[in-house]
């Protein structure tokens, strides 16, 4: 399992996942089709379904154009509000798209649709992967437009945080610096957000995610909205 981490519009990131064995290919919130295609197209790939985490317009707002330009384009979400929908999908769902796996594990508040997606091979020795959309960010948790603090905290802890350790997580935006510079507010002698930002600072996120660094913005913004 091959993930292309895609950035596009101001902070967002979506992603194309490819089963190397059929070079077979899902998308994870398509929300430029152009760019995505781009890819698909470079990467020699055929793209079989998208995966959409909630129904925002940078999360979703391309699922319309490529249900059109791709005939047979599968589309799975948790809330009737995602475009071009063709499979809604409920919590502890599995799915499968050639030897990747895939859970489903509902993350309402944020919106109450929003689904993420755990996603891992069997017997590959890659660590499994988590795309969280607007739930989890590095330092941060998205904006509780359509729920709870409690329900947050349940995605986080009950959900989220009963995932295998080494997971490796790909969220939807990019505001860890951001979320790190909040977190130190809060707390100004925390030790570990203190070592994180000099990490974030110094371009270790351009590392983990090949091409694109850390994003900037205002600094007491806890979270992004989707």
């Amino acid at each position: 399992m091959k993930v292309k981490v895609i950035s596009v519009l101001e902070d967002n990131y979506m992603y194309l996942v490819i089963e190397e064995s059929t070079r077979d290919a899902i998308a994870v919130d398509a929300a430029v089709p152009k760019r995505l295609l781009e890819i698909v197209r470079k990467e020699e790939v055929v793209l079989r379904a998208i995966l959409t985490t909630h129904h925002h317009w940078d999360h979703a707002r391309g699922n319309e154009e490529l249900a059109r330009l791709c005939p047979g384009l599968r589309v799975y979400g948790a809330d009737e509000r995602i475009g071009a929908l063709t499979h809604k999908v409920t919590h502890e769902q599995e799915l499968t798209f050639g030897a990747i796996r895939v859970r489903c594990l509902f993350t309402p508040c944020h919106t109450s649709g929003h689904m993420c997606y755990f996603m891992w091979e069997d017997g590959s020795p890659d660590a499994p992967a988590l795309f969280s959309g607007d739930t989890l960010f590095v330092g941060g948790c998205g904006k509780f437009f359509e729920g709870t603090a409690e329900q947050m905290y349940i995605n986080l802890t009950q959900i989220l945080g009963a995932l295998p350790k080494e997971t490796k997580v790909f969220c939807g935006h990019e505001c860890t610096v951001r979320n790190l510079k909040f977190a130190l507010k809060v707390e100004p002698e925390n030790e570990i957000v203190k070592n994180k930002l000099t990490w974030a600072k110094g371009g270790a996120l351009a590392e983990v995610h090949g091409e694109d660094g850390p994003g900037g913005g205002a600094e007491d913004a806890p979270h992004r909205e989707g």
